[in-house]
């Protein structure tokens, strides 16, 4: 039996879970989420605690337990907590500006490049930090995953010198140029 789907998810304090058929809608004190789960997925509340249950042991119905499972878990810790990701801006010139509800992003393109953060996303520019940082929150995780690495696509980390845009913390192995050889 999945490890992870067989494990209870603790309701917090102020967190409030709806299961109506195959939608699980948790509100807490950051906002509200909802999600059609699995129907060949048992969803249950029992006494404060989200249990998750497979009908059978089947591949895919053991790799939906363990899915179902975590989504959950991250809804209800989104209500809670939310989720953060940091991104750094490395390079000469490069820069980030928030404007409202829109990133300008200055990346050594001829133009700079405005990227408009979805509903439920909030940013926050440190220009004082080397390199500038962007941090997002939200409480979606898959959200503020998705939302982190499209901004990252715009001018992804250069093999040779590290210019880019990277996730906080992230190890490049840097290339050696042609004075390498």
């Amino acid at each position: 039996m999945s490890r992870i789907g067989r494990k209870p998810i603790e309701i917090p304090q102020g967190v409030e879970v709806k299961i109506e058929g195959t939608n699980i809608r948790v509100k807490g004190p950051k906002g509200e989420l909802q999600w059609q789960y699995p129907p060949s997925m048992k969803v249950e509340l029992q006494d404060g605690k989200i249990v998750v249950q497979r009908p059978d042991d089947t591949k895919q119905k053991r790799a939906l337990h363990g899915l179902t499972r975590s989504l959950i878990a991250n809804m209800v810790r989104g209500v809670t907590e939310g989720f953060k990701k940091e991104l750094e801006i490395v390079g000469i010139g490069y820069r980030v500006d928030l404007k409202g509800n829109k990133l300008v992003l200055s990346l050594g393109y001829s133009h700079p490049v405005e990227y408009e953060l979805p509903d439920g996303i909030k940013a926050e520019v440190d220009h004082k930090a080397r390199p500038v940082r962007l941090t997002l929150w939200g409480i979606d995780k898959q959200l503020v995953g998705q939302v982190a690495a499209n901004i990252r696509a715009l001018r992804p980390p250069d093999a040779y010198k590290g210019k880019g845009i990277r996730y906080a913390g992230e190890q490049l192995k840097l290339k050696p140029g042609k004075a390498g050889k």
